[in-house]
């Protein structure tokens, strides 16, 4: 059996024209101009304050981050669904794993109260034994590796067995500081980060992944 920890954004859920609308009304709610949809997603993967953080600027002073990022939290909460889906195949390989018998969480660096009701709106809450989020270990985050160390001690599962699968170098660097495999996915929001921090494999389509973890398991 393998554990199989998934990010959110970019590798199960294509989730970026939601942040990036709710981005730019933050930013139109200071009175900034909006930002081009390629820069957002470029700021995604290291939870929401970093996120406004970056659409506002590494200067702007902590009160308007402070306002700024309750009005996105608010504003996203309410339009995180609009226009997000999963990725194809997502929900197919998903349903492969689980029923093999291997163990499936997310961890993610969005607020772990969207994820979850991410997954439940989009009927993959039951696929998971966890679903955590940045949130869920505060003040600590990916790439800390904390979130694995808890689903390794929870599970029992060896790290020789487990894989962190994700669209971006935070996620490989995840996976790095916990001592297990790491699946790189083309197809989401920064697989040019991979450059940086080279995964251990790369899949096109997530029934690569499953094809080769039940190979993996004959």
């Amino acid at each position: 059996m393998y554990l199989l920890i998934f990010d959110l954004d970019g590798t199960l859920v294509d989730s970026k024209q939601d942040l990036i609308d709710s981005v730019n009304a933050t930013l139109g709610y200071m009175n900034r101009a909006p930002l081009a949809g390629p820069t957002v997603a470029r700021y995604v993967g290291r939870g929401a304050l970093a996120l406004i953080k970056s659409a506002m600027g590494e200067s702007t002073a902590a009160s308007d981050i402070e306002k700024a990022h309750g009005f996105f939290i608010e504003y996203y909460g309410e339009h995180m669904l609009d226009k997000t889906t999963l990725y194809e195949g997502v929900r197919e390989s998903l349903d492969v794993l689980k029923d093999s018998g291997h163990t499936l969480a997310v961890l993610t660096n969005k607020p772990v109260r969207f994820s979850q009701r991410m997954m439940e709106r989009l009927g993959l809450g039951k696929h998971f034994i966890r679903i955590y989020g940045g949130n869920s270990f505060e003040p600590k985050k990916k790439p800390d590796p904390i979130g694995i160390h808890a689903l390794l001690s929870e599970t029992g599962l060896a790290k020789e067995r487990t894989i962190m699968v994700g669209d971006s170098s935070v996620d490989i660097r995840t996976a790095r500081n916990a001592a297990v495999r790491a699946c790189g996915v083309t197809w989401g929001f920064q697989p040019e980060t991979f450059v940086e921090e080279p995964p251990d494999f790369t899949v096109d389509h997530l029934r690569q992944l499953h094809e080769r973890i039940l190979a993996e398991g004959r």
